[in-house]
């Protein structure tokens, strides 16, 4: 069994950053991969961020270039910073872990609220 826990969400100015953290625990496999996903009022969940073990990282195409996904293997956590929030980014985010580097998300966190406002 494998628990996400989520943290670092706010609310935040538009151009303004954030970081959120993952912390896994239970058994983790050599292979996994880890996410980030969001999910604003009246909308579909959608892909952030994610990394596989192996450290190859995927973006979604409205976060590219202003969103980081890294890995601290050691503190079992996972980070995504986020620069130049929009308010368009306002969703809940949710960390995600699959033991594989293909397929469906099998675990998630409970979510963070993060929202751009002025």
């Amino acid at each position: 069994q494998v628990q996400l826990v989520e943290s670092g969400g706010g609310l935040v100015q538009p151009g303004g950053s954030l970081r959120l953290s993952c912390v896994v625990s239970g058994r983790k496999s050599s292979m996994y991969k880890m996410g980030w996903h969001r999910q604003a009022p009246g909308k579909q969940r959608e892909l952030v961020a994610q990394i596989t073990a192996s450290g190859i990282t995927t973006y979604g195409d409205p976060v590219k270039g202003r969103f980081t996904i890294s890995g601290d293997n050691a503190k079992n956590t996972v980070y995504l910073q986020m620069n130049s929030l929009k308010p368009e980014d306002t969703a809940v985010y949710y960390c995600a872990y699959n033991k594989l580097p293909w397929g469906p998300y099998d675990y998630w966190g409970q979510g963070t609220q993060v929202t751009v406002s002025s």
